[in-house]
């Protein structure tokens, strides 16, 4: 179980290793644009329930930390997905990776 840290915060998010490798990838792709955007994740009933909203900017530090070593191999579509995300009005949030073997279809 990965962590991601935001800020000088004392919260931390735990995320699965696969999972934190593909937020990693589309939040840095955001703030490499300097891309702000929000972030919400529900905290789950095990944490109380409720949901936490955060600002994301390129001055705020933000860390990932896995816990295993071997780097997770990346879905394309799973980045896309989370991106197109990002960019709404809702912000980053999760949703469940896809197959990429399905096509893609169109709108």
């Amino acid at each position: 179980m990965g962590r991601l840290i935001y800020n000088s915060s004392p919260r931390e998010l735990e995320i699965d290793d696969r999972t934190l490798a593909h937020l990693r990838v589309a939040i840095l792709n955001k703030l490499r644009r300097s891309e702000s955007f929000s972030m919400s994740w529900d905290h789950g009933v095990a944490n109380g329930s409720g949901r936490t909203t955060l600002w994301v900017h390129e001055s705020i530090p933000l860390q990932f930390v896995f816990s295993g070593n071997r780097p997770a191999k990346l879905n394309r579509l799973w980045i896309e997905q989370l991106l197109l995300t990002a960019n709404s009005t809702s912000g980053l949030h999760w949703v469940p990776e896809p197959d990429e073997n399905e096509p893609i279809e169109d709108d």
